[in-house]
């Protein structure tokens, strides 16, 4: 089995992590194009328009901003999808400019206007001169002086219209009132389409606020400068992503951060090691006479101490009588590990483990 190259696994584990990030923390566009007669999503507006070019209706995209040059062809018939989301004009200012291009005869329809919900179904279906409208919103307006309704129901309007001087502003409660989700709905697009060639004006549909400029345009506000695109981008998603880069980095290389500590060799302790080695040597020559000698004379005097007879050897015959009035314990446990200590012969190495177990014994009942 071949060796998984490690550079090229490395670069592989990079690029799967920008592709990755990028697809989840980079800004989504579908927002500004929500509306959009470019768009073939169901929020768009691409199957209107198509229905509008084979109505023989003269339509046309607006692609720069409202106030260059259209206050300047009037009377018009001005398009807005969800404009509020997308800076576009929305409301409209007594005094004005916008108000000055209505009042001297310019229709404005804003799909996507603010009004209240209500408690009627979010779907439901509205008679109007051109059939059925399928409407899916709750919001409703209740209108006040100067204000008609030209859809709705006991709840409030839906669409309705505010007259201003010789023009008028048309409003929608819902941005989808002819997206392409309603294709199927005949009386949506005819609907529509009847409410911006009312007046017989030239129909303009603003795409500058979904994102969509002439190139006149984009080059004056710098869209084709990296400075410039760079300045918009937002900042977020960059650092998500070089966080997230720096995270494999440091992960595929299996490092912390700074310079790698060596490894310290542990000191060795002489007295343990002279005594390994020793019990090396005595297991191998068989010596078990030495062990109990040297054993047997420490311990000895351990249960000197811990019988209050001081540290100076005592005969056995002292020591025993003091063992069993202190614990009451038989002498015969403490003879058997005292005695062995005097013995000249070698011994076996399961009785030298049962010696020690012994010595054990006489150390847990000691006072």
């Amino acid at each position: 089995m071949k060796r998984i190259n490690r550079k090229g696994l490395f670069g592989l584990i990079v690029i799967g992590a920008i592709v990755l990030l990028t697809i989840v923390a980079a800004p989504s566009s579908n927002r500004q194009v929500s509306g959009s007669t470019f768009s073939r999503a169901p929020d768009g507006y691409g199957a209107w328009y198509a229905y509008m070019e084979r109505q023989g209706i003269s339509i046309q995209r607006w692609q720069k901003p409202w106030t260059d040059g259209l206050t300047r062809q009037s009377p018009v018939t001005f398009l807005q999808i969800d404009p509020e989301s997308q800076n576009g004009i929305g409301s409209i200012a007594p005094g004005s400019e916008q108000e000055r291009w209505i009042r001297s005869g310019s229709t404005l329809i804003i799909l996507g206007a603010p009004a209240p919900a209500t408690d009627r179904p979010f779907t439901t279906m509205q008679t109007s001169d051109r059939g059925l409208v399928k409407i899916e919103t709750t919001r409703r307006r209740q209108l006040g002086k100067n204000q008609d309704q030209l859809l709705g129901d006991q709840a409030g309007a839906i669409v309705w219209q505010s007259k201003v001087g010789k023009g008028r502003i048309v409003f929608a409660s819902t941005p989808y009132l002819a997206a392409n989700a309603y294709q199927n709905e005949p009386g949506n697009f005819a609907f529509l389409a009847q409410l911006v060639k009312q007046n017989g004006h030239a129909i303009w549909v603003d795409e500058y606020t979904h994102g969509y400029k002439e190139a006149a345009i984009a080059a004056r506000e710098g869209k084709g400068s990296w400075i410039a695109y760079m300045s918009q981008t937002p900042l977020l998603p960059i650092l998500v992503q070089l966080g997230g880069v720096l995270l494999v980095l440091v992960w595929a290389a299996n490092r912390r951060f700074g310079q790698p500590m060596p490894l310290t060799n542990p000191k060795p302790d002489n007295s343990e090691a002279y005594i390994q080695a020793l019990a090396g040597v005595l297991h191998k020559a068989g010596r078990s006479e030495f062990v109990l000698d040297g054993v047997g004379k420490h311990e000895q005097l351990q249960i000197q101490k811990a019988l209050g007879l001081g540290s100076t050897m005592l005969e056995l015959d002292a020591i025993v009588e003091a063992w069993t009035q202190q614990t009451g314990r038989p002498a015969a446990e403490l003879e058997q590990v005292l005695k062995a200590r005097s013995s000249t012969q070698r011994i076996s190495e399961s009785d030298l483990l049962s010696w020690i177990k012994n010595i054990q014994l006489v150390r847990r009942r000691l006072p």
